[in-house]
């Protein structure tokens, strides 16, 4: 008989699976090991914004960079794009309820690095 699948799975208390044998720990990795990702899911966590208000919060990146980023994090559906017609349109973004349920991890991760690695260089590296 197949074992059940946990339907909460924020709750489980075993151990996951080795990093060598988990798709999904390797599609976290390769979401945060790309640059400015996580500083771009920060940021909107503090709400819906234009690329020029993202790049106030995220400071350094490009708006190229940006741009990228933002259709990357849109193609994964942790972004929204909402297109405001006008005479000075303007896209905003917002997290999708999947960006919104990344913050968890998110904000773990900044809590474990503001007490365990040590003050150094801040901006993410760049990439191409």
């Amino acid at each position: 008989m197949p074992a059940r699948q946990d339907p909460h799975p924020a709750h489980r208390t075993e151990h996951p699976r080795s990093a060598d044998t988990s798709p999904a720990i390797t599609r976290a990795f390769a979401l945060l090991s790309n640059g400015w990702n996580g500083l771009i899911l920060m940021a909107l966590a503090k709400g819906s914004a234009d690329s020029a208000q993202i790049r106030e919060r995220v400071t350094g990146i490009s708006s190229r960079t940006l741009a990228r980023r933002l259709r990357e994090l849109s193609a994964m559906d942790l972004v929204t794009q909402d297109v405001r017609p006008g005479p000075s349109s303007r896209n905003r973004y917002a997290l999708s309820p999947h960006g919104n349920a990344f913050l968890i991890p998110l904000a773990v991760l900044f809590l474990w690095a503001e007490d365990h690695l040590p003050a150094g260089e801040e901006r993410p590296p760049a990439s191409p």
